[in-house]
């Protein structure tokens, strides 16, 4: 009986979504009724996605974040969502407040004055609650040995006390946290953002394997997480546009850091240096993306997802001077499959890069991957006509966003990519006009729900994307 009536409010429902047409009924009271531009339709549907997804995902003072949402059964689920969905969250928000920065900037002050305070104060209980995630563990890595409080992969019923050892926590994981730190910081000028971020840099770059092969070269690399030996893209390619952003922090200010290396000359002995924070950090960025683009990089231009065939084939220490290192690791396989996050990254860095050093190099990478990566990862009239497929399995419709946002920041250096933006916007619209229910999109925006209810379960973090995609298309459309 239960099945039947759910069959039938289905049905219903989906009858609805194709005869939306008062915008107070998509957006609610909270809403304008009007928008003039596609820019505003844009930042209200970013706004409207965001508003219903953190009101069915996060629950209670804590804001802990359930997996899970099915809009038709309006069930979430007991499963929680990890740091990196979490985080997710966080980086629709900013995109949001970045946005309403933009139409202020452009002469539409009424979004911001309307909007913005009340999107501050939910980044602020967000990056608070995300210290649920928070733990301390002690680490020896390449250079040393040190105590570090970051974020584990799973969130602990008390802040501070997450599990983070090992596998508990993953490189990558931190380096999304940075950039929504740096993003937040921009956004709101609240330093203490920033000194979340420069700390989780610390913890990050900690992890690069400086040591020094029979070859003389330095390995290079960070692995997944300090419990692993296989060196990813996803736990490199992130880190280097948030380090050219820390750069043009401090690129005219004498801030200084301190520098571990190993002697080049012995290829053991471990030595410190001061640099200024600004060298030290476009530094980074520069040897992380050389890494990646010479490890990674495919025959066919985009990217694929790890190093593998490490030795050794599980975390070592090494005792050098009765003091205890992580000992280098030597990886030799290249593996896939390509992803299209792991391209998205590097088309950002290497945007960032040439904004800060007109090396052509980077403008001429970031041209190339630009066509390689759609020519890979659409496919036109598959689904819709006259509308691109991607892939959407596993969490690829947040791997997507990362490329489209790679596709934005490459603009207006290479101007070819706003068709390629163009296909986001089409397929966004069509999810949101065709299949919109109950303040969600499906997880496939071409083909919709599905006819049995209970498979109608929505990711957090795949919502959250569609904010995040719509709140960066509406940026894009004021400033091209």
């Amino acid at each position: 009986m239960t099945n039947i009536l759910y069959g039938t409010i289905f049905a219903i429902l989906l009858g609805n979504v194709l005869t939306f047409k008062n915008l107070d009924k998509e957006f609610g009271p909270d809403f304008p009724s009007e928008f003039t531009t596609l820019a505003e339709q844009n930042l209200l549907r970013a706004m409207d996605i965001m508003d219903n997804a953190v009101e069915a995902h996060f629950k209670g003072e804590g804001m802990a974040m359930s997996r899970y949402y099915n809009p038709i059964t309006e069930l979430s689920s007991s499963e929680l969502g990890s740091v990196w969905m979490y985080t997710a969250a966080i980086e629709a928000v900013n995109s949001i407040l970045h946005s309403l920065e933009t139409f202020k900037a452009h002469g539409n002050a009424s979004l911001y004055n309307n909007y913005f305070e009340k999107y501050t104060a939910l980044l602020e209980r967000l990056t608070d609650n995300a210290d649920f995630y928070l733990g301390t563990f002690e680490l020896t890595s390449y250079t040393q040995t040190k105590e570090w409080t970051i974020y584990g992969v799973h969130r602990a019923n008390t802040k501070g006390f997450a599990k983070v050892n090992g596998i508990e926590n993953v490189y990558d994981d931190q380096m999304w946290l940075i950039i929504v730190f740096i993003e937040a910081y921009k956004a709101t000028g609240n330093n203490d953002y920033l000194a979340k971020a420069e700390y989780l840099t610390e913890y990050v770059l900690d992890g690069w394997d400086n040591t020094i092969d029979s070859n003389g070269v330095e390995r290079g690399g960070i692995p997944w997480g300090p419990g692993y030996v296989t060196k990813h893209a996803c736990s490199n390619g992130p880190m280097i546009s948030p380090l050219v952003w820390l750069y043009k922090l401090y690129r005219n200010q004498a801030d200084e850091i301190t520098n571990k290396f190993i002697d080049p000359e012995d290829r053991q002995t471990r030595r410190s240096e001061p640099l200024k924070k600004s060298e030290y950090y476009l530094d980074f960025a520069k040897k992380i993306y050389v890494w990646q683009k010479k490890s990674l990089m495919r025959n066919d231009g985009v990217y694929d997802d790890m190093m593998g065939g490490c030795m050794p084939g599980s975390p070592e220490i090494e005792t050098i001077d009765n003091i205890n290192y992580r000992k280098g690791i030597s990886c030799h396989d290249r593996i896939g499959p390509a992803i299209s996050y792991n391209s998205g990254t590097m088309l950002s860095g290497a945007a960032e890069l040439y904004k800060v050093t007109k090396d052509r190099v980077y403008i001429e990478d970031a041209r190339k991957l630009s066509d390689a990566s759609f020519q890979y990862f659409s496919i036109l009239d598959k689904t819709i006509p006259g509308h691109y497929t991607f892939d959407i399995s596993g969490f690829r419709n947040w791997f997507n966003g990362v490329l489209m946002r790679g596709y934005v920041d490459i603009y207006p250096e290479y101007t070819s990519v706003d068709n390629y933006l163009d296909s986001f916007q089409k397929n966004l619209d069509y999810g949101y006009e065709k299949f919109y229910c109950n303040g969600f999109l499906p997880t496939d925006l071409l083909n919709g729900w599905s006819n049995n209810i209970e498979d109608n379960n929505t990711e957090g973090m795949f919502s959250f994307a569609y904010a995040t995609q719509y709140a960066v298309l509406a940026s894009h459309e004021l400033k091209k």
